[in-house]
């Protein structure tokens, strides 16, 4: 039987998944769980996770890694179904899984999109947060092995590269001279002039450097979409999960992006129901996304994480909780409803993906040409919406 790898939660976990399955291309009757830790849904989803692998793969060997088998490592190794744990810090050495080493060579599902990892970990404490214990210290990778997995992309035909990392925004602080996210993006864009489209994922605002935000601003390959570790839109709320911007923070810079380039489309994490949060911090968190006009919302239900600071906080009901996250939603749906509404009868750039659809620059989903080969740049005019994607 193949090799199998299941990936669960944040974009990192599906760049390093990617690279698994170049490191473990060779090996029989495998089934990996790249398993997610960052709420207790996620732990979950990882626990059904392994028994549905178990049950479709009762003979295979079944090992877990990502960051819940670091904050869940005891309970997770006396699942029955699980053969093994791989430390999070070292899934992609070859000796963990006692293969041979050889260069990994990421594979490319789509041959349209891919995700580099650029950096891993994070020096911060918010006080919600267990991934520091999965992931560790922030830990870049240097310029030269970027630009290389960058090229590699390319010679596979890949039409967009989309930097990820835990901590995207920290790139650097750890290399000699510290050098900036910007100056990263910067290289890539000199080096691949063919290049057609970079992509950020997730930022912390509070860390956009001046040539990162004159390049989303000004530069087109990169592409017109910003994603905000926001967390939050209310101050005090904000202060108690130890973010480092504050709700004035995150509006001058969407404010400021939007002047220089105001197609741009934001989108944000936000947590509901945070402990301590009442009434009129909910609706602080509720109005932000209307003023800083979120289209792609990632909405959190608060959950108490072990270990947290945020866990021994005064918390919010649950029930309440699933209703501030339900009314984030309904929200953020709201606005995105309108934004693919004005993208109508204009015509738009999209990279085709498989299955008929792709991504505008903004990665608003589109449905392109029928026989549309995967990879291609397509014009598209939109003339209708059809079940939340954009139809010509």
């Amino acid at each position: 039987m193949t090799l199998e790898v299941h990936s669960l939660g944040c974009r990192l976990n599906l760049a390093e998944s990617e690279t698994l399955r170049g490191l473990l291309g060779e090996a029989e009757n495998l089934v990996v769980i790249n398993s997610c830790a960052v709420t207790a849904e996620a732990v979950r989803q990882t626990r059904q996770a392994i028994r549905r692998a178990r049950k479709a793969r009762p003979e295979a060997r079944l090992l877990v890694t990502g960051c819940a088998a670091e904050v869940e490592r005891a309970a997770l190794a006396a699942m029955p179904e699980v053969d093994g744990l791989i430390a999070n810090t070292a899934k992609l050495d070859p000796r963990a899984w006692n293969v041979p080493p050889s260069a990994p060579v990421p594979e490319t599902r789509t041959h349209t999109r891919a995700f580099v990892q650029v950096q891993n970990g994070c020096d911060h404490a918010c006080t919600f947060c267990v991934i520091p214990q999965g992931r560790g210290p922030s830990r870049s990778r240097t310029v030269a092995q970027v630009l290389e997995d960058v090229a590699r992309h390319l010679d596979a035909g890949v039409g967009e590269v989309i930097l990820t990392g835990v901590d995207l925004t920290s790139w650097g602080g750890d290399l000699p001279g510290a050098p900036r996210l910007g100056t990263l993006a910067e290289a890539i864009l000199a080096r691949f002039p063919a290049l057609p489209r970079l992509r950020l994922s997730s930022i912390d605002g509070a860390e956009v450097d001046d040539l990162l935000f004159d390049l989303i601003a000004s530069q087109a390959r990169v592409m017109p979409h910003v994603h905000l570790s926001l967390q939050h839109g209310h101050d005090l709320i904000l202060k108690r999960m130890k973010r480092r911007h504050s709700r004035a923070d995150a509006l001058g810079l969407v404010a400021a992006l939007r002047a220089r380039r105001p197609e741009i489309a934001i989108g944000a994490d936000l947590i509901a129901g945070f402990p301590t949060e009442d009434e009129d911090a909910h609706a602080a968190n509720l109005s932000i996304i209307a003023e800083l006009g979120v289209v792609h919302g990632h909405i959190f239900p608060y959950s108490p994480r072990p270990g947290t600071p945020a866990a021994r906080m005064p918390q919010v009901e649950h029930a309440t909780i699933r209703a501030r996250a339900a009314q984030l939603r309904a929200k953020v749906a709201e606005t995105r409803a309108s934004w693919l509404a004005a993208h109508l009868d204009k015509p738009l750039w999209v990279l085709a993906e498989k299955g008929g659809t792709g991504h505008a620059a903004d990665f608003a989903p589109v449905r392109v040409p029928p026989g549309t080969p995967p990879g291609a740049l397509v014009e598209v005019i939109p003339t209708r919406i059809v079940e939340g994607m954009l139809e010509a």
